[in-house]
């Protein structure tokens, strides 16, 4: 048997498992949907039993394909949705409560609560984080707050949080590891990035009890053995990191200034900074990109939570299109929307407006406006989001140069030209569009000591096409005027 690499990539909507072999080469993959909960407006759960089984039904298809073509996995790194919140029980290993999601809008006047009582500045200080029902400390304590008993639970140590990462390790070495990676700790607003632990003041700002949280540790390191009962073999976790970051490490950006951007069910833009936390003035976020060997390197990030899940919408809320492949086609059909733009502000919108309390709209109609300008402007939509990134970025004085793009979204070729258009810079789209689950992979494969450096990782990254833009000055100031003007009707 030869060796490989498992990568588990646990998304939002789906849950991955993807074999490589050690060059890098995808060997076999398992995909498998679960069901998205929204029990009130702005609310959205999983069941973690959800997560649970399709993560063990992709494990074990993938690895039983693997081994019928001779490989066998001798490592696993772990990629998931960030700032998704999980607490269960310690004996049981059950949730107490479904997973409130970070697209989960609930905490909100908590939120506010905190800013009038003047915590925002010490939250972004510490944290490079906004006070935002976006990240994991609210959702901890409405957990703890509104679950009968849970608080009393947890500070008797009987429960343990964790983002979708720890729930995953717990379950897979059966409760021997409680454990998280650091870029994932830095989207909880309760660890302190400067000082590379949780910061007990945070602790005490959002009432969370320490002994629920997990050890966090360097995104290359042993987080524990996938018990060989869920799959047939014994693989050690050498590797975790969130979604976003993990795809800054399968588009290579290991140098200051490399920038990518995600499109996903949300899209997410991560620029690396180096050994350098650069505090945003104007709405972005410093996180950590990945950590090694105790040494942080860090980047700003813009978070924009409706991209993909924007088409999932005109798909199954609208009825628009059948499949989404059908999208470029119809966006194709006309020179442009005819003045309509839709603001997806479903669960409120991201950076660098923050503003959970906003709601869709779709403005600018007429009754000539049809199906193809709505699919069209939802797919713009998209884009000037992106656009809004880029600007709040040379704002921070980081000029974009070029954008380095990966995720499921991107196999539009018509998206990727406006892209470009609009953002008027190049697009470079990769020959393997799974970034996330190739830098979960890559970063195992460095653990296991198949790779030597990041510039190994660099190596196997090869472009499959560049856009440059094509489009009119005075047509490209237009159509983001009217962006703009569409988004402040929807503004607070």
């Amino acid at each position: 048997m030869k060796d490989a690499i498992l990568a588990i990539d646990q998304g939002t909507t789906s849950s991955r498992a993807v074999i490589y072999d050690l060059a890098g080469t995808q060997i076999c993959a398992s995909q498998q949907e679960f069901a998205q909960i929204y029990p009130n407006p702005g609310w959205v759960e999983h069941d973690p039993e959800d997560i649970w089984h399709s993560v063990l039904q992709t494990i074990q298809n993938a690895v039983a394909t693997a081994k019928d073509k001779g490989y066998v996995p001798i490592a696993c790194g772990i990629t998931n949705q960030r700032e998704t919140t999980m607490i269960w029980d310690r004996n049981t290993g059950k949730a107490i409560t479904h997973a409130i999601v970070w697209q989960d809008r609930r905490t909100a006047d908590y939120c506010d609560t905190l800013k009038a009582k003047g915590f925002e500045a010490e939250v972004s200080q510490r944290t490079g984080l906004l006070l935002d029902p976006y990240f994991s400390a609210t959702k901890i304590t409405w957990i703890l707050d509104n679950i009968d008993g849970a608080r009393v639970r947890a500070e008797r140590g009987e429960l343990a949080f964790g983002t979708v990462d720890s729930f995953l390790i717990w379950r897979l070495t059966n409760g021997a590891s409680h454990t998280t990676d650091a870029t994932n700790a830095s989207r909880t607003a309760l660890y302190d990035i400067h000082a590379g632990q949780w910061s007990p003041e945070l602790l005490t700002m959002f009432d969370v009890p320490a002994a629920i949280l997990p050890q966090v540790l360097d995104c290359v390191a042993d987080f524990g053995r996938i018990d060989a009962a869920h799959c047939g073999v014994c693989i050690p976790i050498l590797a975790v990191a969130g979604d976003q970051q993990a795809a800054s490490v399968g588009q290579a950006c290991f140098n200051v200034g490399d920038l990518k951007s995600t499109f996903g069910t949300g899209s997410f833009m991560l620029v690396n900074t180096g050994a350098k936390v650069v505090q945003s003035k104007h709405r972005l976020l410093a996180t950590i990109a990945y950590q090694l060997d105790g040494k942080p390197t860090y980047a700003l990030e813009g978070s924009i939570l409706s991209a993909g899940s924007t088409m999932g919408w005109v798909r199954d809320g609208l009825g628009l299109i059948k499949n989404i492949d059908e999208c470029e086609a119809l966006a194709r059909s006309i020179p442009d929307t005819g003045g309509v733009y839709l603001v997806p502000a479903f669960v409120g919108l991201g950076a660098p407006h923050w503003d959970p309390k906003a709601r869709g709209a779709i403005l600018g109609l007429t009754r000539g406006s049809g199906r193809a300008e709505i699919v069209r402007a939802a797919l713009e939509s998209v884009v000037y989001q992106t656009r809004d990134l880029v600007v709040a970025l040379a704002h921070d004085g980081v000029d974009v140069a070029k954008i380095r793009v990966d995720g499921g979204m991107v196999r539009n070729d018509w998206l990727l030209q406006f892209m470009a258009d609009i953002l008027d810079t190049e697009v470079e789209r990769p020959t393997n569009i799974e970034s996330t689950a190739n830098g979960a992979a890559a970063l195992a494969a460095l653990g296991a000591g198949v790779y030597t450096s990041l510039a190994d990782i660099g190596k196997n990254r090869k472009i499959e096409q560049v856009f440059s833009p094509k489009l009119a000055s005075e047509t490209r100031k237009k159509w983001v005027l009217g962006w703009d003007q569409a988004l402040g009707r929807i503004l607070n």
